[in-house]
């Protein structure tokens, strides 16, 4: 059985003892206005103080609610945020593709959707090192990604698949939930629809399966119907370049 308070606090110290041990400082987190950036920013927060996380909303052709839904986290919280919206950076560099040829949207539609995280973790990255400079101490980015989403691989090489800390990896999105409602994320961010902010449809839609669904399959995979059991099979399958990058070995 899934115990939200105990499990908060191990998290808690495993953030401060690796911090202890690594001889850092703070963390820079993308904050989306949804549940696992909320969950991650508050478990930070706790752990380091508010002084030493810095969020970051990055606007790339998506919704306002995104960036309105981040700053009721990190006024409740108290951690600093700011905005670099990327959309004329993605608007850019997608002229420069234009002059390759004239393709067809949906020829473009997956290239164009995995751009944005990765856009968007060039940033987190930069404002790491650019904070690092300014404050004297080490920055580093924290990942938001949960159990449920990796286990069928919903996330971009290259994109939110990079960051320095993982805390949320081993917790499906309902064990999130309540990880949330012990540190008392705001509502309106912890049972927000999970979507990805880039492509106007839900995490569900877009996997054409609930993430409850996944953490039973998780669990005892007779636990689910036959027809959504061989979804999340072939999801996690056909995901699993996106965890081993094949690396040739000399024989001798």
């Amino acid at each position: 059985m899934f115990n939200a308070k105990k499990e908060t606090k191990k998290i808690v110290q495993f953030i401060r003892d690796y911090y202890k041990k690594n001889n850092l400082g703070g963390v820079v987190l993308g904050i989306s206005g949804g549940k696992d950036s909320g969950v991650v920013a508050a478990l930070f927060t706790e752990a380091l103080g508010k002084e030493n996380v810095l969020g970051v909303t990055m606007p790339c052709h998506s919704k306002e609610d995104d960036k309105n839904l981040a700053k009721v986290v990190a006024d409740y919280y108290g951690f600093e945020l700011i905005n670099v919206d990327l959309t004329n950076t993605f608007d850019t560099f997608k002229s420069e593709i234009d002059l390759l040829g004239n393709y067809d949207d949906s020829v473009l539609k997956n290239s164009d959707i995995n751009l944005k995280p990765r856009f968007r973790m060039s940033t987190l990255y930069y404002l790491a090192a650019m904070y690092s400079a300014i404050r004297g101490k080490t920055y580093i980015v924290g990942g938001t990604s949960n159990k449920s989403e990796l286990y069928v691989g919903y996330f971009t090489k290259g994109g939110d698949s990079v960051h320095d800390i993982s805390v949320l990896a081993d917790l499906t999105v309902e064990e999130v939930i309540a990880v949330g409602k012990e540190l008392k994320v705001p509502k309106e961010v912890l049972y927000r629809v999970p979507s990805d902010g880039l492509s106007n449809q839900s995490d569900e839609d877009k996997l054409g399966v609930k993430y409850s669904d996944i953490a039973k399959y998780m669990e005892d995979k007779e636990s689910v119907d036959v027809e959504t059991r061989k979804k999340i099979k072939k999801l996690h399958d056909n995901n699993q370049h996106k965890f081993v990058i094949p690396t040739y070995r000399k024989n001798y």
